[in-house]
């Protein structure tokens, strides 16, 4: 089970996945190796070896960058797991590396480093499930 959020292209009224218009099409992130270079740089510990699906790894979490192999690239869905908010600078920075907003999945809201996030809930619910309580 991950917490998914989404990375992409959005213009600036937009604040949930309700808002997106049906016509939407987001202005790509860049081109494959374009986006490669930029997670690189704003993640340099992020192992590339497989350039569609890279990995991150924390002292206490984990992403999968799910970035595909499109060319150019829409989006990246980054799959988290794990716990600790330290993972949020990490969504944060590659948003920031790619001027773009980040997409909460489970709730359809737009997150931001000063705003709450789904990543808590996220926690609550998997130690509930696992937990058994």
């Amino acid at each position: 089970m991950s917490w998914d959020v989404l990375l992409l292209h959005l213009p600036d009224d937009i604040t949930s996945a309700q808002d997106i218009p049906d016509d939407y099409a987001p202005r790509p992130l860049g081109r494959l190796h374009e986006v490669l270079a930029t997670v690189s740089r704003a993640e340099p510990e992020a192992d590339l070896s497989d350039p569609t699906w890279g990995d991150l790894t924390g002292p206490t979490w984990s992403i999968e960058l799910n970035i595909g192999s499109e060319d150019p690239v829409d989006s990246i869905m980054l799959h988290i797991r794990g716990s600790g908010d330290d993972v949020l600078a990490s969504v944060f920075r590659l948003a920031d590396a790619f001027g773009c907003k980040v997409l909460d999945c489970p709730s359809g809201d737009l997150i931001t480093p000063e705003g709450p996030s789904g990543w808590h809930a996220f926690q609550e619910f998997r130690g509930r499930v696992v937990g058994g309580g």
